[in-house]
């Protein structure tokens, strides 16, 4: 390893030359030359008002250092800054959903049809990337809070023809809690031809959220008995102790996304589906999964 000074000069020596400015980005190898850490850019990120970065070595071990001086880059005294900020994308080509975006968009009068998802991130979610294609086919999405009493809340609504539900449910598999709920859902009048649920794996729609999107390997595994969410945020490392903690590492977990490809694709089809169940008039009934 090459031996670098980063302690007090000698002022009478002729002054060293300005280190090169190097813009973190995910992949790179750098030397933390203090420590001797070596180790490739997973993840970085803003906190309180320094750039942290990630490091993680070849055995998977990781450690975070605050950017700046005192790294090596292939060997050279280097000064970590600012990522260099992407350049804006092409307006009105794609939308994050992948589909063809309006210009100049004005949104369409709201649908009496609705999607219907869980709970609040599960719509925020929606919204992140299917909000272009929601809003040129006037879809309203709306947070259940729980689908305890799905039908009550399906014959409160009165599907019809004219006036349809999507809904998508978490943790929708077969023997679960939620089938039941889904089963006995679509014994109300008039849901059998206006009412489409589906539903994805995932114990929280945290997890439909690609674990490379945020850097890591895979999900942590929390053990039953532990919420879930309040496990996740903990193995993180992150405030997890109140409701507040929940919302914002939520919100941490959510500015990571930006397109439909980071995403799980037991998502994006059931999204895909609804969407195109409330926009088809012959949409071909499809059976709950």
């Amino acid at each position: 390893m090459a031996n670098y000074s980063w302690g007090p000069r000698d002022l009478s020596a002729p002054a060293p030359r300005k280190l090169r400015q190097v813009p973190v980005e995910r992949g790179m190898i750098l030397e933390d030359a203090t420590s001797g850490w070596v180790g490739e850019v997973i993840r970085t990120e803003k906190s309180g008002g320094m750039r942290v970065i990630m490091l993680e070595d070849r055995h998977g071990k990781s450690r975070s250092f605050q950017a700046g001086f005192g790294f090596l880059l292939e060997g050279e005294p280097v000064e970590i800054v600012e990522p260099v900020a992407k350049a804006a994308a092409p307006k009105n080509l794609v939308s994050a959903s992948g589909s063809r975006a309006v210009a100049g968009l004005k949104a369409r009068e709201a649908r009496a049809s609705r999607i219907w998802v869980e709970g609040k991130h599960d719509a925020e979610l929606v919204e992140k990337v299917w909000g272009h294609d929601l809003r040129v086919e006037g879809i309203v999405v709306e947070p259940l809070h729980g689908v305890d009493d799905l039908a009550g809340a399906i014959r409160d609504f009165a599907p019809s023809p004219q006036r349809r539900l999507g809904i998508l449910v978490d943790h929708l598999v077969a023997g679960s809690k939620e089938s039941r709920i889904v089963a006995e859902a679509m014994q109300v009048p008039g849901a059998a031809d206006n009412v489409l649920i589906l539903g994805h794996p995932y114990v929280d729609v945290w997890q439909a959220i690609k674990p490379a999107t945020l850097g890591i390997k895979a999900w942590p595994v929390i053990p039953k008995g532990v919420d879930w969410k309040t496990g996740v945020l903990k193995a993180f490392g992150w405030p997890h102790a109140t409701a507040e903690d929940i919302g914002i590492g939520w919100q941490r977990l959510l500015s990571t996304v930006h397109h439909y490809g980071q995403l799980e694709p037991q998502l994006l089809g059931r999204i895909e589906e609804l969407i195109d169940f409330l926009t088809t008039e012959d949409y071909g009934f499809l059976t709950i999964d």
